[in-house]
């Protein structure tokens, strides 16, 4: 027993350890990056500030600043050219986004279009209605238990309104 207390003591003190294997990083839009994953393949070893096995005073200094003044001139641009200015936007997000807004405006479009042709095919059958009943032809119809039934004034009256109210709503232009 008294031997496995160095073991666990051990142990427990090197837990803390392990959870510290941490990579940091500075993206492409300036921002500092904490993970568990190493960073993609497009971030450049002067951008990575922290990396599991690595103390943080050997690790690359995250300002540039002080390489720069040393240098002349030349070498200024050079850094300057290589950091390059956060933008805060993501292009690729921007143009899915976009692509996003296209599809749905065209689907809109697609929608009101097949509405208007609904809408043009009512107004048409509804005229035609229109037109036989003011013809004064005789009209009958099929009642609840299959028969068939003529109409009479009353009738032609209630569908003559019908009609006129689906012509009002279907028949005015978009």
């Amino acid at each position: 027993m008294t031997r496995l207390r160095p073991l666990l003591a051990a142990l427990i003190l090197a837990v803390p350890a392990l959870a510290a294997a941490q990579w940091q990083w500075i993206d492409g839009s300036g921002r500092r990056v904490f993970s568990d994953q190493p960073p993609p393949p497009e971030i450049p070893a002067s951008k990575i500030l922290k990396q599991p096995g690595v103390r943080a005073s050997a690790a690359p200094a995250a300002d540039p600043a002080p390489a720069a003044a040393a240098a002349p001139a030349q070498g200024t641009k050079e850094v300057a050219a290589a950091k390059p200015a956060p933008s805060g936007r993501d292009k690729e997000l921007e143009a899915r986004k976009k692509q996003a807004e296209a599809a749905e405006a065209q689907k809109r479009k697609a929608e009101e279009e097949a509405i208007a042709k609904t809408r043009a095919e009512n107004c048409t059958r509804a005229r035609q209605a229109k037109a036989t009943l003011d013809s004064g032809i005789r009209l009958a119809r099929v009642n609840d238990k299959g028969e068939r039934e003529i109409l009479d004034d009353s009738g032609r009256a209630a569908e003559a309104k019908r009609i006129d109210q689906v012509i009002a709503s279907e028949c005015k232009p978009a």
